[in-house]
């Protein structure tokens, strides 16, 4: 049984999907960018013994947006997540992030490592980086892109088919089932059709982005076990920044499983018994 929950964090009202038993050990689960929640209804029921609490995160699936004015900085987003665990009441979680998600889990382990008990990263691992001399660029460009954007009506399409086929040819495409799954709690009824949830302002380009250095030191700060959960045919690649930030986890084991970069919505079998042997110890109460 899956149970809908608000939590309120300061300034933003978050929603969440709630899976397994009460008075489970608690794994949150954080979804990719323009994902939502429901990233996670294929996977969680496959988690025994565990209580699966997917977010939204802000200005995705039901949670709130920002206030107008506000933009998404993604250091921001590091401290709604951690918000969203002391609104959960948890003094201790297994964080399970993909993609975006997954950069976020990796920056909360690290800047609070006496509250990750397990790090399950699937499909990345730690934030899009620019080098210092880029930071001018990046926010002019921004802003630019900001006011151009300002007043856009969000597109409209005329049913939920139309998006799943759409989705099905996107830069990470997905299967018919799987986009439906996301569509399921992204998609809202307006006259005409279907539009997207999610807040437009996601679409704009960050203001700013880390440091390359400034990553590895989250990284390097995790003293959570860490299980890295890659896509034979997803992201990121095997390149030497990749390898460098895989080399500063403590104790990290890293996985490849055959499909791809949402590999944990469209074959959640194997996701879910690699989360469950790694999980395991920590479930029983153990180290």
């Amino acid at each position: 049984m899956v149970t809908e929950l608000e939590l309120q964090i300061p300034g933003l009202r978050l929603a969440a999907r709630a899976h397994g038993p009460e008075g489970a050990p608690a794994v949150v689960c954080l979804h990719g960018w323009l994902d939502n929640a429901a990233s996670f209804d294929q996977l969680a029921p496959l988690l025994t013994g565990m209580r699966v609490l997917a977010l939204d995160l802000p200005g995705h699936g039901w949670s709130e947006h920002r206030a107008p004015g506000a933009s998404y900085l993604f250091i921001d987003a590091v401290a709604d997540v951690f918000a969203a665990i002391d609104a959960l009441g948890l003094s201790s979680v297994a964080l399970v992030g993909h993609s975006l998600g997954a950069a976020l889990a990796a920056c909360v382990a690290g800047a609070w490592p006496d509250r990750v008990a397990r790090l399950v990263l699937i499909e990345g691992i730690g934030p899009l980086t620019d080098p210092p001399a880029d930071a001018p660029r990046r926010l002019a460009q921004s802003v630019a892109e900001q006011r151009s954007k300002s007043g856009r009506v969000a597109p409209v399409y005329p049913n939920v088919e139309d998006v799943v086929t759409r989705l099905g040819s996107a830069a990470m495409p997905l299967s018919p089932a799987a986009a439906r799954v996301l569509c399921s709690r992204g998609l809202r009824e307006v006259p005409g059709g279907v539009t997207w949830r999610a807040d437009a302002r996601l679409r704009v380009a960050s203001r700013l982005r880390l440091a390359e250095e400034q990553v590895v030191a989250f990284l390097a700060a995790i003293r959570a076990p860490t299980l890295l959960l890659r896509a034979s045919q997803g992201f990121p690649p095997n390149s030497p920044q990749m390898r460098a930030r895989v080399g500063a986890i403590a104790d990290v084991r890293e996985v490849i499983l055959p499909g791809t970069h949402h590999v944990h919505l469209e074959d959640p079998g194997p996701v879910a018994a690699r989360i469950e042997e790694f999980l395991g110890p920590w479930i029983a109460g153990g180290a």
